[in-house]
Protein backbone atom coordinates (compact mmCIF):
# COMPACT_ATOMS: atom_id res chain seq x y z
CA UNK A 1 0.00 0.00 0.00
CA UNK A 2 1.33 3.22 -0.76
CA UNK A 3 0.58 6.96 0.69
CA UNK A 4 0.33 8.36 -2.90
CA UNK A 5 0.66 7.15 -6.13
CA UNK A 6 1.07 9.39 -9.15
CA UNK A 7 0.24 8.82 -12.76
CA UNK A 8 2.18 10.01 -14.55
CA UNK A 9 6.26 11.00 -15.16
CA UNK A 10 6.40 13.81 -17.17
CA UNK A 11 7.84 17.24 -15.25
CA UNK A 12 4.26 17.80 -13.84
CA UNK A 13 4.45 14.24 -11.97
CA UNK A 14 7.99 14.20 -11.59
CA UNK A 15 8.01 18.04 -9.71
CA UNK A 16 5.02 16.83 -7.45
CA UNK A 17 7.53 13.42 -6.22
CA UNK A 18 10.73 15.62 -5.59
CA UNK A 19 8.08 17.27 -3.32
CA UNK A 20 6.86 14.80 -1.92
CA UNK A 21 10.28 13.29 -1.01
CA UNK A 22 11.10 15.55 1.10
CA UNK A 23 8.33 14.25 3.58
CA UNK A 24 8.05 10.49 4.94
CA UNK A 25 5.32 9.53 2.49
CA UNK A 26 5.56 6.41 0.47
CA UNK A 27 5.17 7.28 -3.11
CA UNK A 28 4.66 5.96 -6.24
CA UNK A 29 5.06 6.91 -9.57
CA UNK A 30 3.50 5.13 -12.76
CA UNK A 31 4.24 5.59 -16.31
CA UNK A 32 2.68 4.02 -19.13
CA UNK A 33 6.14 5.16 -21.17
CA UNK A 34 9.78 3.11 -21.02
CA UNK A 35 11.02 6.51 -19.43
CA UNK A 36 10.30 9.82 -17.62
CA UNK A 37 9.37 12.74 -20.06
CA UNK A 38 7.79 10.62 -23.03
CA UNK A 39 4.87 13.17 -23.93
CA UNK A 40 4.45 16.74 -23.97
CA UNK A 41 7.32 17.13 -21.65
CA UNK A 42 9.90 16.33 -24.46
CA UNK A 43 8.62 18.48 -26.81
CA UNK A 44 7.65 21.88 -26.08
CA UNK A 45 9.21 25.43 -26.33
CA UNK A 46 11.39 24.77 -23.64
CA UNK A 47 10.39 28.07 -22.34
CA UNK A 48 10.92 29.12 -18.86
CA UNK A 49 7.73 31.98 -18.93
CA UNK A 50 8.03 35.27 -17.44
CA UNK A 51 4.09 35.12 -16.19
CA UNK A 52 2.73 38.39 -17.72
CA UNK A 53 0.14 36.88 -20.34
CA UNK A 54 -2.41 34.88 -18.35
CA UNK A 55 -5.13 36.32 -15.92
CA UNK A 56 -4.37 37.28 -12.53
CA UNK A 57 -7.67 35.41 -11.59
CA UNK A 58 -6.87 32.08 -13.30
CA UNK A 59 -4.27 29.54 -11.47
CA UNK A 60 -1.64 29.71 -14.48
CA UNK A 61 -1.90 33.64 -13.56
CA UNK A 62 -1.50 32.65 -9.94
CA UNK A 63 1.40 30.00 -10.70
CA UNK A 64 3.76 31.42 -13.29
CA UNK A 65 5.33 33.91 -11.59
CA UNK A 66 5.78 31.90 -8.59
CA UNK A 67 7.44 28.89 -10.56
CA UNK A 68 9.60 30.63 -12.49
CA UNK A 69 11.39 32.28 -9.78
CA UNK A 70 12.13 28.68 -8.36
CA UNK A 71 14.14 27.70 -11.45
CA UNK A 72 17.50 29.44 -10.42
CA UNK A 73 17.51 27.06 -7.20
CA UNK A 74 16.03 24.09 -8.68
CA UNK A 75 19.01 24.15 -11.35
CA UNK A 76 21.96 24.87 -9.04
CA UNK A 77 20.24 22.22 -6.67
CA UNK A 78 19.22 19.21 -9.72
CA UNK A 79 22.29 20.39 -12.15
CA UNK A 80 20.27 20.63 -15.33
CA UNK A 81 20.70 23.13 -17.77
CA UNK A 82 18.79 26.89 -17.42
CA UNK A 83 19.52 30.42 -18.89
CA UNK A 84 17.56 33.49 -17.42
CA UNK A 85 17.78 35.14 -21.34
CA UNK A 86 14.60 37.24 -21.07
CA UNK A 87 11.98 37.43 -23.51
CA UNK A 88 10.63 40.61 -25.76
CA UNK A 89 6.47 40.70 -26.89
CA UNK A 90 7.18 42.55 -29.98
CA UNK A 91 4.55 45.19 -31.13
CA UNK A 92 4.28 46.00 -34.74
CA UNK A 93 1.68 49.10 -34.98
CA UNK A 94 1.53 51.55 -32.97
CA UNK A 95 -2.39 51.30 -32.36
CA UNK A 96 -1.32 48.01 -30.47
CA UNK A 97 0.78 49.58 -27.88
CA UNK A 98 -1.98 50.10 -25.47
CA UNK A 99 -1.61 46.51 -25.92
CA UNK A 100 1.65 46.02 -24.79
CA UNK A 101 0.79 48.40 -21.46
CA UNK A 102 -2.04 45.76 -20.87
CA UNK A 103 0.42 43.04 -20.33
CA UNK A 104 2.80 45.26 -18.27
CA UNK A 105 -0.12 46.03 -16.03
CA UNK A 106 -0.83 42.07 -15.79
CA UNK A 107 2.31 41.03 -15.25
CA UNK A 108 2.93 43.59 -12.59
CA UNK A 109 -0.58 41.74 -10.27
CA UNK A 110 0.80 38.39 -11.08
CA UNK A 111 4.15 39.15 -9.58
CA UNK A 112 6.65 39.56 -12.51
CA UNK A 113 9.58 41.57 -11.67
CA UNK A 114 11.23 44.19 -13.87
CA UNK A 115 8.95 44.69 -16.60
CA UNK A 116 9.61 47.32 -18.89
CA UNK A 117 8.47 48.73 -22.39
CA UNK A 118 10.75 49.35 -25.03
CA UNK A 119 10.82 51.57 -28.38
CA UNK A 120 11.51 50.07 -31.12
CA UNK A 121 15.29 51.32 -31.37
CA UNK A 122 15.84 50.01 -27.81
CA UNK A 123 14.36 46.88 -29.14
CA UNK A 124 17.15 46.71 -31.98
CA UNK A 125 19.91 47.56 -29.77
CA UNK A 126 19.81 44.85 -27.93
CA UNK A 127 18.55 42.41 -30.97
CA UNK A 128 20.07 43.46 -33.80
CA UNK A 129 17.74 41.14 -36.17
CA UNK A 130 14.59 41.86 -35.09
CA UNK A 131 12.85 43.46 -37.69
CA UNK A 132 12.52 47.21 -38.59
CA UNK A 133 8.74 47.17 -38.59
CA UNK A 134 9.49 46.58 -34.68
CA UNK A 135 8.05 49.81 -33.19
CA UNK A 136 7.88 48.88 -29.49
CA UNK A 137 8.46 45.53 -26.79
CA UNK A 138 7.47 44.39 -23.49
CA UNK A 139 10.83 43.03 -22.08
CA UNK A 140 10.75 40.78 -19.13
CA UNK A 141 13.95 39.75 -18.09
CA UNK A 142 12.82 37.39 -15.83
CA UNK A 143 12.10 35.05 -19.16
CA UNK A 144 14.48 32.34 -19.56
CA UNK A 145 15.46 28.64 -21.45
CA UNK A 146 15.78 25.37 -20.28
CA UNK A 147 16.20 21.91 -21.53
CA UNK A 148 12.59 20.18 -19.96
CA UNK A 149 13.69 16.60 -20.27
CA UNK A 150 17.17 16.84 -18.50
CA UNK A 151 14.81 19.11 -15.99
CA UNK A 152 12.72 16.27 -15.72
CA UNK A 153 15.44 13.07 -15.73
CA UNK A 154 17.19 15.58 -12.53
CA UNK A 155 13.64 15.81 -10.52
CA UNK A 156 13.15 12.01 -11.36
CA UNK A 157 16.46 10.82 -10.28
CA UNK A 158 16.45 12.93 -6.88
CA UNK A 159 12.87 11.81 -6.58
CA UNK A 160 14.41 7.75 -6.44
CA UNK A 161 17.27 8.66 -4.92
CA UNK A 162 15.14 9.97 -1.62
CA UNK A 163 12.89 6.93 -1.52
CA UNK A 164 10.46 7.70 -4.43
CA UNK A 165 9.60 4.27 -6.27
CA UNK A 166 9.32 4.32 -10.22
CA UNK A 167 6.92 1.95 -12.72
CA UNK A 168 7.23 2.34 -16.03
CA UNK A 169 5.40 0.75 -18.86
CA UNK A 170 2.90 0.58 -16.18
CA UNK A 171 -0.39 1.16 -18.08
CA UNK A 172 -3.86 2.61 -16.12
CA UNK A 173 -6.42 -0.05 -17.07
CA UNK A 174 -8.97 1.06 -14.46
CA UNK A 175 -8.93 2.44 -10.91
CA UNK A 176 -11.75 1.27 -8.14
CA UNK A 177 -12.74 2.86 -4.87
CA UNK A 178 -11.24 1.01 -2.23
CA UNK A 179 -12.04 1.12 1.73
CA UNK A 180 -8.66 2.71 2.63
CA UNK A 181 -8.29 4.74 -1.33
CA UNK A 182 -8.22 3.62 -4.46
CA UNK A 183 -6.71 0.25 -6.51
CA UNK A 184 -5.13 1.37 -9.53
CA UNK A 185 -5.57 -1.93 -12.10
CA UNK A 186 -2.78 -1.89 -14.69
CA UNK A 187 -1.40 -4.65 -17.23
CA UNK A 188 1.12 -5.23 -14.91
CA UNK A 189 -0.93 -6.03 -11.19
CA UNK A 190 -2.88 -4.15 -8.69
CA UNK A 191 -1.32 -1.00 -6.87
CA UNK A 192 -2.91 -0.02 -4.20
CA UNK A 193 -3.06 3.60 -2.48
CA UNK A 194 -4.59 6.02 -0.35
CA UNK A 195 -3.95 8.98 -2.28
CA UNK A 196 -4.16 9.31 -6.16
CA UNK A 197 -2.71 12.18 -8.20
CA UNK A 198 -3.57 12.29 -11.68
CA UNK A 199 -1.05 13.89 -13.73
CA UNK A 200 -1.02 12.18 -17.03
CA UNK A 201 -1.15 14.90 -19.15
CA UNK A 202 -3.33 14.13 -22.22
CA UNK A 203 -4.71 10.93 -20.42
CA UNK A 204 -5.74 13.03 -17.17
CA UNK A 205 -8.67 13.40 -18.90
CA UNK A 206 -9.70 9.29 -19.05
CA UNK A 207 -8.05 8.99 -15.37
CA UNK A 208 -10.58 11.51 -13.70
CA UNK A 209 -13.35 9.85 -15.55
CA UNK A 210 -12.52 6.44 -14.20
CA UNK A 211 -13.81 7.70 -10.81
CA UNK A 212 -15.53 10.60 -11.31
CA UNK A 213 -18.71 11.82 -12.47
CA UNK A 214 -17.58 15.15 -13.45
CA UNK A 215 -15.83 14.72 -16.72
CA UNK A 216 -12.65 15.92 -18.04
CA UNK A 217 -12.53 16.15 -21.81
CA UNK A 218 -8.64 16.98 -22.95
CA UNK A 219 -8.52 18.19 -26.63
CA UNK A 220 -5.26 17.66 -27.88
CA UNK A 221 -3.91 20.74 -29.68
CA UNK A 222 -0.78 20.02 -31.96
CA UNK A 223 2.12 22.63 -32.33
CA UNK A 224 4.97 22.05 -34.81
CA UNK A 225 8.27 23.67 -34.20
CA UNK A 226 11.68 23.92 -36.80
CA UNK A 227 14.79 23.53 -34.97
CA UNK A 228 18.22 24.66 -36.33
CA UNK A 229 21.56 24.09 -36.47
CA UNK A 230 23.62 25.44 -33.73
CA UNK A 231 25.25 27.67 -36.40
CA UNK A 232 21.95 29.68 -36.71
CA UNK A 233 21.62 29.92 -32.52
CA UNK A 234 23.44 33.13 -32.30
CA UNK A 235 20.62 34.98 -34.81
CA UNK A 236 18.97 36.19 -31.31
CA UNK A 237 19.47 36.33 -27.35
CA UNK A 238 16.34 36.98 -26.20
CA UNK A 239 13.14 34.70 -26.38
CA UNK A 240 11.08 36.81 -29.06
CA UNK A 241 7.03 36.60 -28.78
CA UNK A 242 4.89 38.72 -31.08
CA UNK A 243 1.95 40.72 -29.38
CA UNK A 244 -1.47 39.01 -30.10
CA UNK A 245 -3.39 40.36 -32.53
CA UNK A 246 -6.78 39.95 -34.35
CA UNK A 247 -4.91 37.74 -36.74
CA UNK A 248 -3.48 35.27 -34.18
CA UNK A 249 -0.71 35.15 -31.33
CA UNK A 250 2.07 34.10 -34.26
CA UNK A 251 5.09 32.24 -32.93
CA UNK A 252 8.03 32.59 -30.94
CA UNK A 253 11.89 32.46 -32.16
CA UNK A 254 14.17 31.32 -29.23
CA UNK A 255 17.65 30.35 -28.64
CA UNK A 256 17.65 27.01 -27.22
CA UNK A 257 19.90 26.33 -23.93
CA UNK A 258 22.00 24.34 -26.21
CA UNK A 259 22.61 26.89 -28.35
CA UNK A 260 20.37 25.83 -31.45
CA UNK A 261 17.51 28.34 -32.52
CA UNK A 262 14.11 27.28 -32.35
CA UNK A 263 11.08 28.96 -34.55
CA UNK A 264 6.97 27.72 -33.67
CA UNK A 265 4.64 26.82 -32.76
CA UNK A 266 1.53 26.49 -34.36
CA UNK A 267 -2.32 25.46 -32.94
CA UNK A 268 -4.40 22.79 -34.15
CA UNK A 269 -6.28 21.26 -32.37
CA UNK A 270 -7.05 17.48 -32.71
CA UNK A 271 -8.73 14.20 -31.87
CA UNK A 272 -5.71 11.35 -32.19
CA UNK A 273 -3.85 12.05 -28.99
CA UNK A 274 -0.89 10.29 -30.75
CA UNK A 275 -1.15 12.18 -33.75
CA UNK A 276 2.24 13.77 -33.83
CA UNK A 277 3.13 14.14 -37.16
CA UNK A 278 4.82 17.20 -38.96
CA UNK A 279 2.66 19.02 -42.37
CA UNK A 280 4.04 20.74 -44.96
CA UNK A 281 1.88 23.59 -44.92
CA UNK A 282 2.11 23.72 -40.56
CA UNK A 283 5.84 23.96 -41.19
CA UNK A 284 5.36 27.11 -43.67
CA UNK A 285 3.20 28.56 -41.58
CA UNK A 286 5.52 28.13 -38.80
CA UNK A 287 8.35 30.11 -41.02
CA UNK A 288 6.27 32.80 -42.49
CA UNK A 289 4.98 33.33 -39.31
CA UNK A 290 8.26 33.83 -37.28
CA UNK A 291 9.71 35.52 -40.20
CA UNK A 292 7.21 38.53 -39.32
CA UNK A 293 9.79 39.02 -36.16
CA UNK A 294 13.50 39.03 -38.08
CA UNK A 295 14.95 41.14 -40.46
CA UNK A 296 17.30 38.59 -42.35
CA UNK A 297 16.14 35.28 -43.82
CA UNK A 298 16.11 32.14 -42.23
CA UNK A 299 19.19 29.87 -42.76
CA UNK A 300 16.55 26.99 -44.21
CA UNK A 301 19.51 24.91 -45.06
CA UNK A 302 20.55 24.79 -41.71
CA UNK A 303 17.30 23.17 -40.76
CA UNK A 304 18.24 19.98 -38.97
CA UNK A 305 14.66 18.74 -37.72
CA UNK A 306 11.30 19.34 -37.38
CA UNK A 307 8.83 18.29 -34.39
CA UNK A 308 5.92 18.36 -33.03
CA UNK A 309 4.32 18.09 -29.45
CA UNK A 310 0.75 17.97 -28.35
CA UNK A 311 -0.48 20.34 -25.28
CA UNK A 312 -3.31 19.08 -23.08
CA UNK A 313 -5.96 21.73 -23.46
CA UNK A 314 -9.73 22.31 -22.11
CA UNK A 315 -12.53 24.32 -22.98
CA UNK A 316 -11.51 26.50 -20.01
CA UNK A 317 -8.05 27.32 -20.65
CA UNK A 318 -6.58 27.19 -17.49
CA UNK A 319 -4.96 24.48 -15.02
CA UNK A 320 -7.37 21.84 -13.07
CA UNK A 321 -5.58 21.57 -9.95
CA UNK A 322 -7.93 20.10 -7.30
CA UNK A 323 -9.37 16.71 -6.04
CA UNK A 324 -12.34 15.69 -7.44
CA UNK A 325 -15.50 16.57 -5.70
CA UNK A 326 -17.39 13.18 -6.18
CA UNK A 327 -13.84 11.45 -5.61
CA UNK A 328 -12.64 11.70 -2.15
CA UNK A 329 -8.36 11.71 -2.28
CA UNK A 330 -8.28 11.50 -5.81
CA UNK A 331 -6.74 14.90 -6.71
CA UNK A 332 -6.51 15.57 -10.27
CA UNK A 333 -3.16 18.26 -12.29
CA UNK A 334 -4.92 17.93 -15.70
CA UNK A 335 -5.52 20.87 -18.56
CA UNK A 336 -1.19 21.69 -18.07
CA UNK A 337 -1.13 23.08 -21.37
CA UNK A 338 1.72 26.16 -20.99
CA UNK A 339 2.82 27.85 -19.31
CA UNK A 340 2.83 24.34 -17.42
CA UNK A 341 6.50 23.91 -17.66
CA UNK A 342 7.30 26.88 -16.48
CA UNK A 343 4.77 26.76 -13.62
CA UNK A 344 5.88 22.74 -12.42
CA UNK A 345 7.51 23.57 -9.48
CA UNK A 346 4.68 26.12 -8.12
CA UNK A 347 2.25 23.58 -9.04
CA UNK A 348 4.18 20.55 -6.91
CA UNK A 349 4.03 22.98 -3.85
CA UNK A 350 0.30 23.88 -4.48
CA UNK A 351 -0.27 19.48 -5.18
CA UNK A 352 1.86 18.83 -2.08
CA UNK A 353 0.01 21.25 0.80
CA UNK A 354 -2.97 19.75 -0.47
CA UNK A 355 -1.39 16.22 0.27
CA UNK A 356 0.43 17.00 3.66
CA UNK A 357 -2.88 18.74 4.84
CA UNK A 358 -4.64 15.36 4.31
CA UNK A 359 -1.75 12.67 5.84
CA UNK A 360 -0.26 15.14 8.14
CA UNK A 361 3.08 13.47 7.42
CA UNK A 362 6.64 14.27 9.12
CA UNK A 363 9.61 15.46 7.23
CA UNK A 364 11.88 13.18 5.51
CA UNK A 365 15.55 13.90 7.94
CA UNK A 366 17.14 12.22 4.97
CA UNK A 367 16.12 14.15 1.97
CA UNK A 368 19.14 15.53 0.02
CA UNK A 369 18.42 18.10 -2.69
CA UNK A 370 21.53 17.58 -4.38
CA UNK A 371 21.59 15.70 -7.42
CA UNK A 372 24.89 15.79 -10.26
CA UNK A 373 24.26 15.37 -13.55
CA UNK A 374 26.23 13.47 -16.26
CA UNK A 375 29.84 15.16 -16.76
CA UNK A 376 29.96 16.68 -20.56
CA UNK A 377 32.96 16.29 -22.31
CA UNK A 378 32.32 18.62 -25.02
CA UNK A 379 32.10 21.42 -21.68
CA UNK A 380 35.47 20.40 -20.43
CA UNK A 381 38.95 22.07 -20.79
CA UNK A 382 41.72 20.38 -22.59
CA UNK A 383 42.89 19.71 -18.59
CA UNK A 384 39.56 18.62 -17.40
CA UNK A 385 39.27 15.95 -20.42
CA UNK A 386 43.08 14.82 -19.78
CA UNK A 387 41.96 14.11 -16.21
CA UNK A 388 38.65 12.25 -16.97
CA UNK A 389 40.57 9.84 -19.63
CA UNK A 390 42.54 8.70 -16.98
CA UNK A 391 39.87 8.23 -14.67
CA UNK A 392 37.28 7.04 -16.99
CA UNK A 393 39.19 5.94 -19.77
CA UNK A 394 35.55 5.49 -22.21
CA UNK A 395 35.53 9.29 -21.74
CA UNK A 396 38.22 9.43 -24.31
CA UNK A 397 36.21 7.76 -27.27
CA UNK A 398 33.75 9.90 -28.94
CA UNK A 399 30.23 8.38 -30.30
CA UNK A 400 28.32 11.31 -31.16
CA UNK A 401 30.81 13.49 -33.38
CA UNK A 402 28.20 16.27 -33.71
CA UNK A 403 27.71 16.69 -30.06
CA UNK A 404 31.06 15.39 -28.90
CA UNK A 405 29.18 12.66 -26.27
CA UNK A 406 31.83 9.82 -25.30
CA UNK A 407 30.85 6.46 -24.71
CA UNK A 408 31.74 7.38 -20.75
CA UNK A 409 28.60 9.65 -20.60
CA UNK A 410 26.55 7.02 -22.50
CA UNK A 411 27.48 4.26 -19.83
CA UNK A 412 26.97 6.90 -16.74
CA UNK A 413 23.60 7.08 -18.62
CA UNK A 414 22.59 3.74 -18.77
CA UNK A 415 24.19 2.72 -15.26
CA UNK A 416 22.70 6.01 -13.15
CA UNK A 417 19.47 6.07 -11.48
CA UNK A 418 16.47 5.55 -13.73
CA UNK A 419 19.17 5.07 -16.18
CA UNK A 420 18.41 4.85 -19.95
CA UNK A 421 17.34 1.57 -21.81
CA UNK A 422 16.26 2.91 -24.91
CA UNK A 423 18.39 4.61 -27.89
CA UNK A 424 15.62 8.18 -26.87
CA UNK A 425 16.73 7.07 -23.35
CA UNK A 426 20.21 8.19 -24.08
CA UNK A 427 19.80 10.83 -26.17
CA UNK A 428 17.77 12.76 -23.99
CA UNK A 429 20.39 11.83 -21.08
CA UNK A 430 23.60 12.78 -23.29
CA UNK A 431 22.39 14.35 -26.84
CA UNK A 432 24.22 11.68 -28.43
CA UNK A 433 21.87 12.04 -31.81
CA UNK A 434 20.54 15.50 -31.18
CA UNK A 435 23.41 16.83 -33.73
CA UNK A 436 23.13 17.83 -37.23
CA UNK A 437 23.31 14.06 -38.70
CA UNK A 438 20.53 13.32 -36.45
CA UNK A 439 22.09 10.02 -35.16
CA UNK A 440 23.03 8.99 -38.96
CA UNK A 441 26.44 8.32 -37.78
CA UNK A 442 26.06 7.14 -33.79
CA UNK A 443 23.11 5.20 -33.41
CA UNK A 444 24.49 2.13 -34.29
CA UNK A 445 27.21 2.48 -31.71
CA UNK A 446 24.68 3.64 -28.92
CA UNK A 447 22.80 0.25 -29.58
CA UNK A 448 25.97 -1.48 -28.97
CA UNK A 449 27.15 0.26 -25.51
CA UNK A 450 22.90 -0.47 -24.74
CA UNK A 451 23.28 -4.21 -25.32
CA UNK A 452 26.47 -4.39 -23.23
CA UNK A 453 25.70 -2.78 -20.51
CA UNK A 454 22.28 -4.19 -20.18
CA UNK A 455 23.60 -7.66 -21.39
CA UNK A 456 20.75 -8.21 -24.13
CA UNK A 457 21.26 -9.26 -28.10
CA UNK A 458 21.72 -6.20 -29.59
CA UNK A 459 18.35 -7.00 -31.55
CA UNK A 460 16.16 -6.14 -28.20
CA UNK A 461 17.23 -2.47 -27.92
CA UNK A 462 14.33 -0.48 -28.76
CA UNK A 463 13.77 3.15 -30.18
CA UNK A 464 11.76 4.19 -27.32
CA UNK A 465 10.50 0.82 -25.56
CA UNK A 466 7.82 -1.23 -26.39
CA UNK A 467 7.84 -2.60 -29.96
CA UNK A 468 9.75 0.18 -31.26
CA UNK A 469 12.57 -2.41 -32.42
CA UNK A 470 15.38 -0.97 -34.32
CA UNK A 471 17.03 -4.36 -35.74
CA UNK A 472 15.11 -7.06 -37.05
CA UNK A 473 18.10 -9.79 -38.41
CA UNK A 474 20.72 -9.52 -40.03
CA UNK A 475 21.59 -9.09 -44.13
CA UNK A 476 25.70 -10.64 -44.55
CA UNK A 477 26.54 -13.76 -42.80
CA UNK A 478 29.80 -13.71 -40.72
CA UNK A 479 32.86 -15.13 -42.62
Amino acid sequence: MFDVTIIGAGVIGCSISRELSKYNVKTCVIERSSDVASGTTKANSAIVHGGFDAKPSTLKGKLNAKGNAMFTDLAKELDFPFKRNGSLVLCFDNKNMPDLELLLEQGKVNGVPDLVILDGDQVREMEPNVTKHCVGALYAPNGGIVCPYEMTIALAENSYNNGVEFKFETEVKNIEKSSSGYIIKTNKGDIETKIVINAAGLYSGEMNNMVSKNKINIIPRRGEYVLFDRTAGSLIKNTIFQLPTKLGKGVLVTPTVDGNLLIGPNAVDLEDKADLDTTRDGIDDIIKKAQLSIEMQFPMNMVITSFAGNRAHTETDDFIIEEASDAKDFINVASIASPGLSSAPSIALMVVDMVTNKLNPGKNLKFNPIRKGIRKFREMSNEERKAIIKEIPEYGTVICRCETVTEGEIIDAIRRPLGARTLDGVKLRTRAGMGRCQSGFCSTKVVDILAKELNIPRSEVTKSGGNSILITGTNKQSL
